[in-house]
């Protein structure tokens, strides 16, 4: 049985994962832990998730628990998880990371401790997503630059960055296939007399609100049809489980940063 650890636990994917982590038949959970100074830490975290007790409480350290897991799992902030890859990589404890929006400095941290230690990181842990992902770059290298294409995303109100990471791999797919640089031909917003499109662009369309899980649609556009290549998420618990099957298969490896191909076999 894999050891887990979780942080954020409290938060809505915190308790998602602790429930995929519980009807996976390879995974235990090991310790659960919330930010320093929440009123949270201290309880029972299976009494918070409504699944009676788990003898394991929520704590504020993740360097307080250190010999109760085998692999942590993070769906944090960029900050927390640039932490978090600094002492899984001193700690000699397998990573899975789920946060997206980090910026250079914390994608540095995560890639020195894969140098030491095994990190699984993705913009999305859903195998439906990942299936996109192939699917993607095929339609790309098969359209080629007959098309327009542009991405369209809708989350939660409560989701911090924009594009998803989600939009963002899936745009950064379908350049690569076409032999391009996103960041050179992205376009985030469009407003006012923007001109003719340049084919040679992909662009991206945010929308927040609600309780919307996750949706996201990649256009391409061409004279006279349009294929579409979609997913949608109803549930957290299709990326819960992709990270809890991560870190299963995760556990034991050689250092080095993987992704969810790996684990799926793409």
């Amino acid at each position: 049985m894999i050891r887990i650890g979780i942080t954020g636990a409290a938060g809505r994917m915190g308790r998602t994962l602790v429930e995929a982590v519980d009807e996976h038949p390879g995974a235990t959970l090991g310790a659960a832990f919330e930010r320093p100074g929440s009123s949270l830490v201290g309880v029972d975290i299976g009494e918070l998730c409504g699944r009676g007790p788990a003898g394991i409480c929520l704590q504020g350290s993740i360097s307080d628990a250190l010999d109760a897991f085998d692999v942590l799992i993070d769906f944090s902030s960029p900050e927390a998880t640039a932490a978090a890859a600094e002492l899984a990589a001193r700690a000699g404890k397998a990573l899975v990371i789920g946060t997206t929006g980090l910026d250079a400095a914390q994608q540095a941290a995560v890639e020195r401790a894969s140098a030491t230690v095994p990190v699984c990181q993705a913009a999305n842990f859903s195998t439906g997503v990942n299936l996109s992902l192939v699917l993607l770059e095929t339609a790309a290298r098969v359209l080629g630059d007959t098309v327009d294409i542009e991405i369209l995303e809708a989350h939660h109100r409560h989701k911090r960055d924009a594009p998803s990471g989600t939009a963002l791999a899936m745009g950064d797919v379908v350049a690569q296939a076409l032999g391009r640089d996103l960041g050179s031909v992205a376009v985030y917003g469009r407003e006012g007399q923007t001109g003719p499109r340049d084919r040679q662009t992909i662009g991206f369309a945010t929308v927040r609100g609600g309780d919307i899980v996750g949706d996201h649609t990649v256009m391409f556009a061409a004279d006279g049809e349009r294929l579409e290549i979609s997913h949608k998420a109803s549930s957290r618990m299709a990326f819960a489980r992709g990270a809890v099957r991560a870190a299963v298969w995760l556990a034991g490896r050689a250092p080095g940063r993987y992704g969810m191909r790996e684990v799926l076999g793409l």
